[in-house]
């Protein structure tokens, strides 16, 4: 099975643990629905505050598959896209998108059924001069994301995995899933046992 598609199995949590809690972006960035969810890898776009016509050109160029990851500098006041452009990006085969801003035509975008996690949504929309630069190095809510990298985004939030290290995270993830599974099954539904637990964790403390 492909490294992507075995990471679209793994909650956002779990990979966040195998990474020690370094990969996560700032919670501000969430899914504009909640049963959203996103595993591909990055094609980057910086672009400056209002200013998206890179974002144009990185769906132009991006591979099916591959999850924009949009570094808008967190503004909040104009859009990195609406209903038309995000569904340019969804026809052409793009699993999603992941920015540091806001989009806009919140109903239309949702309508789309199209993974979308952002800081939020405004009215204002951006000019399109033609700064900015794609697929290079960025700065992702507070992440480094380097074309390639995996990016895998939740109703939890998003978790970036950087290329060299996607082989291990996938099985310390895997490994982390596994260990939580038998935990529950240890205890569940039975109280003495769940104290049991509760008084080995209070100890370690």
């Amino acid at each position: 099975m492909h490294i992507i598609d075995q990471f679209q199995d793994i909650p956002t949590t779990c990979i966040s643990d195998a990474m020690g809690g370094m990969g996560n972006l700032d919670s501000s960035i969430a899914p504009l629905k909640g049963n959203y969810r996103v595993a591909g890898r990055a094609f980057t776009v910086k672009m400056p505050v209002g200013d998206n016509l890179m974002v144009l050109q990185a769906i132009k160029e991006a591979k099916p598959g591959d999850v924009l990851v949009i570094d808008a500098k967190g503004d909040t006041y104009r859009a990195v896209a609406g209903d038309f452009i995000l569904g340019m990006a969804q026809t052409m085969g793009i699993q999603g998108v992941i920015a540091d801003g806001v989009i806009r035509d919140i109903t239309g975008v949702k309508e789309l059924n199209f993974p979308v996690f952002c800081r939020g949504t405004t009215v204002a929309a951006s000019a399109k001069t033609g700064a900015g630069e794609v697929n290079v190095p960025i700065s992702c809510a507070g992440v480094a994301v380097n074309p390639g990298d995996i990016v895998v985004g939740d109703a939890d939030g998003v978790v970036v995995v950087p290329r060299q290290q996607e082989k291990a995270m996938l099985e310390k993830s895997i490994e982390k899933i596994n260990k939580d599974e038998k935990r529950e099954a240890s205890v569940a539904g039975d109280k003495d046992k769940i104290l049991a637990y509760l008084d080995d964790m209070l100890s370690i403390g």
